[in-house]
């Protein structure tokens, strides 16, 4: 494990620091909100931040990014594109184009491709990379010359930042002696009021396979007819919407089945739900759990890698079950939506989990980590 600074001295080593955040994009996920409050932080404590994306300038921004920060878009797509130099080689150079001219003190970099094109980026350079992971590699699609990449580029972070102990398996073994454990922030969301009236079930995320909405679905059309006030809200956008639109109306529920695409803003759909449920097959740390939990929503998680564990005690502040199996969600979704006690305590207990995360707290750990670095 790397070093940190003492908690004291680390804020005054971030002051007059020039420190870049490259992420893939500015629009909606968990990924780039957390780089929003990073990069807010980073701000008040007196380091100067630019923000590197590889969107467009003309794309939407979903976060409340400051407008103190500095914005580089490269406007690179993943794929596609004209010329035969392939994009994440183009995307390689306009980086390290950017880093030679703005010369910053340290680089955070936020997802696991996102960090292999940092640290090639930085090749030659005396710059230090924090890496971070904010998912599980090991469940994440990717060719087998990334992951052959990664495992040489992690060796070049001056630090490699896990949101659980669990994931540092997913390190390479000769990288793991920089990794740092930090938990996402359970960010304010707004508070619920009395739940009593509220019959809408929530999921919220990209509507791809590892969020696992397939499952949802079945769970939900499994119990529907024993729950006839109750309906699923699935916010999110994502390449497997007409699948899973499919899939509800083969199952006879499409009726009570609304996709609702992006909410109005972050956190929006809080206030439109009687209970939350995250099917992901796996996660890295999953920030709208938190949310949910924290605004005072019962809520049901599957027990995937990684994060639900972490946050959720099952059966006190929220219940946890089996990853992967529709009939074991199900089976919470009937007892859940059937017992109005049981909700209320779940709800009762599981703000607390705001304290244990604490975005001050969090901060903390983030700027004693740059301060070592930088040292």
């Amino acid at each position: 494990m790397t070093d940190l600074a003492p908690m004291n001295l680390s804020a005054a080593k971030l002051r007059n620091r020039e420190i870049f955040i490259v992420i893939a994009a500015l629009g909606a996920g968990g990924a780039e909100r957390i780089a929003a409050w990073l990069a807010e932080h980073l701000l008040s404590v007196g380091a100067r931040v630019t923000i590197v994306a590889f969107d467009r300038p003309d794309e939407p921004v979903y976060h409340a990014f400051s407008d103190r920060l500095r914005f580089v878009r490269l406007g690179i797509a993943a794929k596609g594109g004209r010329g035969i130099v392939p994009p994440v080689l183009r995307r390689i150079a306009a980086l390290r184009r950017v880093i030679a001219e703005g010369r910053p003190d340290l680089i955070v970099s936020l997802l696991t491709k996102i960090n292999v094109m940092t640290l090639c980026a930085t090749l030659g350079m005396t710059i230090p990379v924090v890496a971070c992971e904010r998912n599980n590699p090991r469940r994440q699609p990717a060719h087998w010359l990334w992951k052959a990449v990664l495992r040489r580029a992690y060796r070049r972070a001056a630090a490699i930042v896990c949101q659980t102990r669990a994931s540092i398996a997913c390190i390479p073994p000769d990288s793991r002696d920089r990794v740092v454990v930090i938990p996402n922030p359970v960010l304010p969301a707004e508070a619920v009021a009395e739940r009593e009236g509220q019959r809408t079930i929530t999921g919220v995320g990209r509507l791809e396979a590892q969020k696992g909405f397939d499952l949802l679905i079945d769970a939900f059309a499994a119990v529907a007819g024993r729950h006839p006030g109750w309906t699923l809200d699935i916010w999110g956008s994502g390449p497997d919407e007409a699948a899973l639109r499919s899939r509800a109306k083969a199952l006879g529920i499409a009726d009570r089945v609304a996709f609702r695409g992006l909410s109005d803003r972050p956190g929006g759909w809080i206030a439109e739900s009687g209970v939350f449920v995250l099917s992901s097959r796996y996660e890295g740390f999953p920030n709208v759990l938190g949310e949910a939990m924290a605004a005072g929503l019962p809520v049901i998680a599957t027990d995937c890698d990684f994060g639900p564990r972490e946050l959720i005690e099952d059966g006190v502040d929220g219940l946890l079950v089996a990853n992967e199996d529709s009939a074991a969600l199900a089976n919470a979704l009937d007892r859940l939506l059937g017992d109005a006690a049981l909700r209320r305590a779940l709800a009762t207990r599981a703000p607390r989990v705001a304290s244990a995360f604490a975005p001050s707290r969090i901060a903390g750990e983030w700027e004693r980590l740059f301060a070592g670095v930088l040292r």
